[in-house]
């Protein structure tokens, strides 16, 4: 299956990929629209870390989305069911069946998923229902930390 996965190395930690994520999900055609003025809710987010590589020392940014575990302890966890894993291999939450108890965000070990602005729970979902071909943090990352590809 294929997922979204991070070059640290080449991540700038510009955070277009939160931008670009938080629009896709939006459900407006413009950017601008969709973001300007509000709190964005993006389904991946930057992280930074201190890093000490040898005698260097310094931020390392990367980007943390949901990697589709095989055997994904938030399915596991949520008491409501909302959470499932399709045959494609893609976890899903359902926001009607999700009663906001978030025990998903605690199970999830790479903290993946998060609460969302109607207080229940929100991941990433490959962009596989806002119809691109693509996740759209993978096509807006001007420095191709992102790649969408299937790995062995």
């Amino acid at each position: 299956m294929k997922r979204v996965y991070v070059n640290e190395r080449w991540c700038l930690g510009c955070r277009l990929c939160e931008y670009n994520c938080a629009h896709a999900n939006s459900g407006v055609k413009r950017m601008s629209a969709a973001l300007k003025g509000r709190r964005i809710y993006p389904r991946i987010r930057v992280e930074e870390v201190a890093s000490t590589r040898g005698s260097a020392t310094g931020l390392v940014t990367f980007a943390v989305s949901c990697r589709h575990c095989i055997d994904p302890r938030c399915v596991r966890s949520c008491i409501s069911g909302a959470l499932t894993r399709s045959s494609e291999g893609v976890v899903r939450i359902d926001k009607e069946r999700c009663v906001g108890c978030l025990t998903c965000v605690l199970a999830c070990p790479y903290g993946a998923v998060m609460e969302g602005p109607e207080g229940v729970a929100q991941k990433c979902e490959l962009c596989s229902q806002t119809g691109y071909d693509s996740p759209n943090c993978v096509a807006g990352c001007p420095n191709r930390a992102l790649v969408y590809e299937e790995r062995i």
